[in-house]
């Protein structure tokens, strides 16, 4: 009975088998498959079953390669399991390829493992949104972060990775928890946070390195008279100290930020490659406003152009009588308003020459030079905003969020106009008697300067007005073709022909300080543009904050970086209510005069000016002379507005 029992249960079994086969001989022939995850689909190149012993060394061997990827917890969890059936030489080839968007990887953590990956085709939806996506440019050169994740124009470098990639993950994260997040996600956000600090850190250290090479070449010129050293040869040079030039190179500002861009290459050479470095440099950061601020400093600094605004601001000086304090409060109170129309650094640059040949010349105390410096920078900074175009900070957000010329001088322009006069009128009653000194200073000089002829740059023959309707030409071309480098840098060159053809109008000018400024702009782009990673989450805190706190903390922000930089990233911050908008625009040009890096024209004032100051500018006691008339037009921009 039980032999015939299992006999019926295996013919029973071997019927069943033989009707599926019959069954799958008949059907058709369905398609492969395609895996949701391609990372499954790379073959697998196992010729044999390994043991337990060699399944378990062969998971520990991939698990140590994907901790050597330093990635962040989910993106080294999510490859592990998608590793989990592939042999260890398919894990190392997926690494060497090119991954793409559809092979269940969020795009954040491709971003963290730094593989190179195929955004979806020109044209083609994207995966995580369905949006149309385009990701070469007219020249077909294709972008590693797309217009979608970037919600603006192209990116060619993998870095930084694009502030709006990290939302989703973000999602309920206080402040502190986004920052760690963002660096665990990309260690290259904090090193090129490190390096930025470390060069904001030199601009304090300059006046220590102007001081040390001071001494080290008055060391070297006695060593040499020690030992008797004769120049025997009229081409022979004077020996110099490599030690005390080395140092008087680390103490010039208008260095710092570009010397600090060495260590920053090799930063993105080693977290990403020196092809992304190159396309950041090429593509990702625009060299514009440097550019801008170098042609515009050449002409601004022409005699025509000088003498044109020598003359414009001395009805204001002869009021006063044409006294050192007279020209003092004109220029520092009508040069900063013309920023609203010609651009703030040709305002700064015609203030700064006038300060130079009318105020600085007299050798005023070493307190007045900084208060007079500091209010240059405070005043030119919040100059601007009587308009929407000249400003960079203003003209980062006009467009976006609709402010006109109006809205600028309602809310902006006039508490600007009556802020730079408070302070002015204050600063001036602290130093009156310095003032006082200076008028007999200058009395003294005039009474000399009658006695001997005068220098051909100080010559006051007539200029005529073909001369001056053409340099005007050029200064109005420059400002209204600004964000056109190649328009703008080639009247740059007609105008340097027309001063070549009327050198009897004109006067020598120097390309060296607008160089050096310009090399100062583009270091601060390049390091300032990779760090939105930690101002954007800060940006959005302070909006929680309240009005008062936002602008408070969005000016001690702009003291170390530039203010334009501060307003852009609150340009993307999405959904920013009307008050706190205006608070971090406020905060921004208000504390723009509190360091050089403050505000793009300020490394062109501290060139012209930075020779009256015997051993460099101090960082420091600029920030404390400014502080002062930060405060009032702080005061008048916050209970003006948010007490209506």
């Amino acid at each position: 009975m039980r032999t015939w029992l299992i006999a019926t249960v295996i013919w029973a079994w071997g019927a069943l088998i033989s009707g599926v086969q019959a069954q799958e001989e008949q059907a058709p022939v369905a398609p492969p498959v395609v895996s949701a995850n391609p990372i499954c689909d790379i073959p697998d190149h196992q010729s044999s079953v390994l043991t337990v012993e060699e399944l378990r060394a062969e998971a520990q061997a991939k698990e140590a390669l994907v901790k050597s990827l330093n990635l962040c917890p989910f993106a080294a969890n999510a490859l592990l399991i998608a590793a989990e059936s592939m042999s260890l030489e398919s894990l190392q080839q997926y690494l060497s390829q090119e991954h793409h968007a559809y092979d269940g990887h969020t795009v954040l953590e491709h971003a963290a493992m730094k593989a190179k990956f195929a955004l979806p085709m020109a044209h083609k939806p994207c995966p995580e949104c369905g949006k149309t996506v385009y990701h070469a440019d007219p020249n077909g050169e294709l972008a590693a972060w797309t217009h979608h994740y970037t919600n603006g124009k192209l990116q060619y470098s993998r870095f930084p990775i694009p502030l709006q990639i990290y939302t989703k993950a973000e999602e309920g994260m206080g402040l502190w928890d986004k920052l760690v997040h963002r660096v665990k996600v990309d260690n290259f956000n904090l090193a090129a946070t490190i390096i930025f600090l470390l060069a904001i850190i030199h601009t304090f250290m300059a006046p220590f390195f102007q001081k040390l090479a001071h001494h080290m070449e008055k060391a070297h010129k006695q060593k040499l008279r020690d030992e008797k050293f004769r120049i025997l040869h009229p081409e022979q040079r004077m020996p110099v100290s490599f030690g005390s030039t080395l140092c008087h190179f680390l103490g010039e500002v208008e260095v710092v930020f570009g010397l600090w861009i060495i260590p920053f290459a090799l930063v993105c050479q080693h977290y990403y490659s020196m092809d992304d470095f190159l396309r950041y440099i090429d593509h990702d950061t625009s060299f514009t406003e440097p550019l801008f601020v170098a042609v515009i400093m050449v002409i601004a600094s022409s005699r025509p152009i000088y003498r044109l605004a020598e003359n414009t601001l001395k009805f204001g000086a002869g009021m006063g009588g044409g006294t050192p304090a007279a020209w003092w409060i004109s220029v520092l109170c009508i040069a900063p308003l013309l920023g609203s129309f010609i651009t703030e650094p040709a305002a700064m640059t015609l203030a700064a020459i006038l300060l130079a040949k009318k105020f600085y010349h007299l050798k005023p105390s070493s307190s007045l030079c900084y208060a007079t410096l500091a209010l240059l920078f405070v005043n030119v900074s919040v100059g601007g905003t009587l308009t929407h175009f000249a400003a960079p900070p203003i003209v980062m957000v006009a467009g976006k969020w609709n402010w006109d010329m109006g809205h600028m001088f309602l809310h902006f322009g006039w508490k600007a106009i009556v802020g730079i006069i408070i302070s002015n009128v204050i600063y001036f009653l602290i130093f009156r008697k310095e003032f006082t000194r200076l008028a007999e200073v200058q009395r003294l000089n005039s009474a000399f300067d009658s006695a001997v002829p005068t220098s051909w740059e100080d010559r006051q023959d007539i200029i005529p007005a073909w001369v001056y309707g053409v340099s005007i030409f050029f200064l109005v071309w420059t400002v209204y073709f600004a964000h056109h480098p190649a328009i703008f840098i080639g009247g740059f060159l007609f105008f340097l022909g027309f001063t070549m053809a009327t050198p009897q109008y004109q006067n020598a000018f120097s390309i060296k300080v607008p160089l050096l400024v310009a090399f100062f702009l583009a270091g601060l782009l390049i390091l300032g543009g990779v760090q939105g990673w930690w101002m954007q989450p800060v940006l959005q805190a302070l909006a929680e904050l309240g009005a008062t706190a936002t602008m408070g903390l969005a000016s001690i922000l702009t003291a170390f970086n530039d203010n334009a930089s501060v307003t852009f990233l609150s340009s993307t911050v999405p959904n920013l209510p009307e008050h706190i908008r205006y608070a971090i625009v406020a905060g921004a040009v208000t504390g723009g005069g509190l360091t050089v890096i403050a505000n793009a024209p300020n490394p062109a004032g501290q060139a012209i000016l930075g020779k009256y100051f015997k051993d460099g500018i101090s960082a420091l006691q600029l920030f404390l002379w400014a502080v002062l008339p930060t405060f009032i037009l702080f005061c008048l921009y916050n209970f003006i507005y948010f007490g209506e």
